[in-house]
């Protein structure tokens, strides 16, 4: 049982505080259950702060457990359907920054992200760019 709301599944499992070992980030993807809009993209487990007079950050936990992802449709979304009509699901688990962020773009371009419609010309996925370089804007194609 899970210790929060619409917990996050690992092999399809609720992922908590004392699964996070030594991961430091996670892939995730989420998915509406209304309407099967998707979304990808990573969360770290540690934030590193510097309190005002010390001289060295600080670690503690994210807020990973209440987060949805940073996209502003799919906020919009979240706040319309609500937060118990998404699931969310971590993808994979990775020690460091530079693994997490390299599987979540290779992630975005394995799904195509940028491309993919549903039957309705919707697109699929909520993530507009990748890198903030390449776009949907570009790429997919209106019918």
């Amino acid at each position: 049982m899970a210790t929060y709301s619409n917990p996050w599944l690992y092999n399809e499992e609720p992922f908590e505080t004392n699964d996070i070992q030594d991961w430091y980030g996670f892939v995730y993807h989420i998915r509406n259950t209304c309407n099967t809009r998707c979304y990808i993209g990573r969360k770290y487990f540690w934030s590193f702060t510097k309190d005002k007079g010390k001289k060295r950050k600080s670690k503690k936990e994210s807020d990973w457990k209440n987060y949805y992802g940073s996209c502003p449709e799919l906020k919009e979304d979240i706040k319309i359907f609500g937060k118990d009509k998404f699931e969310r699901k971590i993808v994979s688990l990775h020690k460091t920054v530079g693994k997490t962020n390299y599987e979540e773009t290779k992630q975005l371009f394995l799904n195509n992200v940028l491309i993919e419609s549903l039957d309705t010309n919707t697109p699929k996925y909520y993530n507009s760019n990748i890198l903030g370089r390449y776009f949907r804007k570009d790429y997919y194609e209106f019918n």
